[in-house]
Parts: C-alpha cells; sequence; structure tokens
C-alpha cells in the first residue's frame, strides 16, 4: 500500500535485481509460514485470542514505525468512519483464520487463504469496476478455483505424523476469511484516498484488537498454562516476523519497485506454506494436495502478471 505521489517527486522504478528477488521471497516465504505459526499458537490458546496478542504486538510495531516516519496518528475530519470498517473486517477475517486453522490444517490454510488474490480480481471487475477481467486473469480464475474444488472434494486420511486433521468446515471457513481479506484490501486501497497509510494500519490495528479481546474475554477461557514454549514463538513469529519484519522490509522494497513487480512473486507463498505444513505439522503430502497448490500458484501468477508491452507501458506511465 502506497499514497498517491506527485509525478514529479516520484522515484524512478528500477528493474528487479537477484537482491531484490532474494528479498520479496524471503517476505514470501516467512507469509507462507504464518499458518503454521499460527497452528502452534492455538494448539494451546484460544484463536481469537491468539489473534489479539499478534495485532497487539504489531500496533506497537505500527506505533513505531509511524513515529519513525514522521507521521501524524490523530485521525482527522473523514477518516473514523474508514478506520472502523477496516477495524471490524480485521476481526471478523483474522478471526474466521484462526478459527479455520483450528478446524484445517496448515497446508489447506496456506492454500485457501491465497484465493484472496482472485476474490479481489472479481470484486474489482464486478462491483469497483476498477480492474477489468482480462483472458490471462480468467484462466487464472479457472485453474485456481479447480485447484480449491480439488482440496475441497479430497480428504487426506490422517497419520499418526500429522499433527492435524482437514475438515470441511474448516475449509469452508478459511475460504470465508479469504473472502473477507479481499474485501479489506479493497476498502484499504479506496481508503488510502483519505487516510494516510501508516495511521490507516494503525488504527486498524488498534480497534481490531479491542475486538478480539472483547470477544474472547466473552467466549473464549485463557489458561496461562497454556503459553507453551512453541505457542509463544508462533506468536513472536506472526506478531514480529510477519507484522514487523515482513511489513517493514516489503515497504522498503515498494519505494524502488512496483506493486507488480512485487506482487508476481506471491505465487510461491501456497508453495512455501503447503511445505512448511509437510515438514513442521506433518501434514500429508497427497498427489491432490501437491496439484492443488501447483494450481493456485500458476493461478496467482497468471493474475498477477500483465504482457510485457502493457508492462513497460505502465512503468513509463509511472515515471
Amino acid at each position: 500500500m502506497s499514497t498517491e505521489v506527485p509525478i514529479s517527486r516520484r522515484p524512478a522504478l528500477t528493474p528487479v535485481s537477484w537482491q531484490t528477488a532474494t528479498l520479496t521471497l524471503l517476505t514470501v516465504a516467512l507469509w507462507g509460514g504464518n499458518p503454521v505459526a499460527v497452528s502452534y499458537s492455538v494448539d494451546t490458546l484460544p484463536p481469537v485470542a491468539v489473534a489479539g496478542i499478534r495485532f497487539a504486538m504489531a500496533a506497537v510495531f505500527m506505533l513505531f514505525w509511524c513515529r519513525m516516519e514522521g507521521s501524524q496518528l490523530r485521525l482527522q475530519s473523514g477518516q473514523l468512519i474508514p478506520v472502523l470498517i477496516l477495524g471490524f473486517t480485521l476481526f471478523v477475517q483474522i478471526a474466521s483464520f484462526n478459527i479455520g486453522v483450528v478446524l484445517s490444517n496448515s497446508s489447506h490454510a496456506s492454500m485457501t487463504i491465497n484465493t484472496f488474490v482472485f476474490w479481489v480480481v472479481i470484486i474489482e471487475h464486478f462491483i469497483t469496476k476498477g480492474d477489468r477481467l482480462t483472458t490471462r486473469k480468467l484462466v487464472g480464475l479457472f485453474v485456481a478455483f479447480a485447484a480449491i474444488f480439488l482440496l475441497l472434494s479430497k480428504r487426506e486420511t490422517a497419520t499418526t505424523t500429522s499433527m492435524d486433521q482437514a475438515t470441511l468446515l474448516g475449509d469452508l471457513i478459511l475460504l470465508f476469511s479469504a473472502l473477507v481479506l479481499a474485501v479489506k484490501i479493497v476498502v484499504v486501497k479506496h481508503s488510502l484516498k483519505r487516510v494516510e497509510p501508516g495511521k490507516l494500519i494503525f488504527w486498524h490495528n488498534l480497534i481490531g484488537v479491542a475486538l478480539f479481546f472483547a470477544y474472547s474475554a466473552v467466549f473464549e477461557k485463557i489458561e496461562y498454562k497454556g503459553f507453551t514454549s512453541a505457542a509463544i514463538w508462533g506468536l513472536l513469529y506472526q506478531g514480529v516476523l510477519v507484522a514487523g519484519f515482513c511489513f517493514a522490509l516489503q515497504a522498503v522494497l515498494l519505494r524502488r519497485h512496483s506493486a507488480s513487480q512485487i506482487a508476481v512473486f506471491s505465487f510461491a507463498t501456497p508453495l512455501f506454506g503447503v511445505g512448511a505444513g509437510v515438514l513442521m505439522r506433518g501434514d500429508i503430502l497427497t498427489p491432490w494436495l501437491f496439484v492443488a497448490a501447483g494450481f493456485v500458484a500458476l493461478g496467482i501468477l497468471l493474475v498477477n502478471t500483465v504482457p510485457r508491452s502493457v508492462s513497460t507501458r505502465q512503468r513509463e506511465e509511472a515515471v
């Protein structure tokens, strides 16, 4: 996410070097491992409480980030409604994601949550009219949803080495979370016209934290003996590496490269996620799961890439 900068003040975009590609893939790998971190946390802690702790850490990080950037945190006229809406969507999206992880496994979570890319395309074509469907994007959507059909129709059999058992209910909840995430991204895109990025993220984190802890206080029971070392490391991974380090690194990369140059690497996210789930949680890597992960990755690649002529024209317009 970035604010609009006058053309005369925009830095020239640079080609993606191998260093940039490596750093971008690092953020993608860390994002891919996030469902595994959530799985370890919700093993012993309530899912919505985990979300509250994670985004409390994220809010603290954003507070320091905004101070470092010199951003003002006081909300101005007309800015309260957007942050309230985004805080609520954050609550719904992350709460449903964490609950879905409890009822599924990290491999399925990684693939289903990354379908948000396709929901964004559909919303922007049919509702906001901001970005139109192309043949390439339609093929990407078809491939991705074929993968999800495989994921929902083929159930893996639990073994003694697997720590989690995926269920149809869990996968459907995760798909709902992906849809809410897509809505949130579209709303963020339009809210950035009224609220600065750092301020927007800080306040939507803060409102989300209040809702997470309010829900958890009423509907969940937290036992402090549940704070195992695995749960703590999982929380630190989500709050420090993903919400902190990944955000900061991506912000630096977006100052030198366009969002489309960086987004193309996101195709690897479900692949890293499935790999982490298999290696760390013992998820069953069936042929169907392998095919589904590949199809989701291919779909993301097709949706996020544009023909060379269009890409060149966009870069010329940007500078």
